[in-house]
């Protein structure tokens, strides 16, 4: 009975120490502005796992859920994400971080990245209509990510 007591009350203060360290590094603007940009990206990996689904067929087409992320993909890809990017933020700045430090200094070429996945995303929004429409435009909107990712993101650890 004690040897239970103690690890539950050892978990609890571990869970509670991590949760303290994670709030403590998002109550900065740089912390805030990573958070930020990871719950982007992961709205961005929700909405293309939606449509990657139903193009490999892992799930049937749904023409109302497939237009419905379609739509937030390119809503995503159009909205202003410059309070996300500020300074002090990359990978070699702030724990947490992949954002390679290139991001910050090239903004004419990040910027023209981030342009063509909206426009790729845009498309997708008005041909997901049709399980083709979705096929012919996931490999134009990975590929706009994957352009950025490759130059801008540092590599998982």
């Amino acid at each position: 009975m004690k040897t239970t007591r103690n690890i539950l009350l050892g978990l609890t203060t571990a869970a509670l120490t991590a949760g303290m360290v994670f709030a403590g590094s998002h109550t900065t603007p740089e912390g805030q502005a990573v958070a930020a940009r990871h719950a982007h990206m992961d709205l961005y990996q929700f909405n293309l796992g939606i449509l990657g689904n139903m193009a490999k067929g892992a799930v049937d087409f749904d023409e109302a859920v497939a237009m419905g992320a379609a739509k937030d993909l390119a809503a995503l890809a159009n909205m202003s994400q410059a309070s996300y990017w500020i300074p002090g933020t990359s990978s070699t700045d702030i724990e947490g971080s992949r954002a390679l430090p290139a991001a910050f200094t090239d903004m004419e070429d990040a910027i023209a990245k981030s342009m063509a996945l909206a426009e790729a995303a845009n498309a997708m929004a008005e041909a997901a209509g049709t399980l083709d429409g979705v096929k012919a435009n996931l490999g134009k909107v990975g590929g706009a990510c994957g352009a950025c990712h490759k130059a801008y993101r540092a590599p998982s650890s």
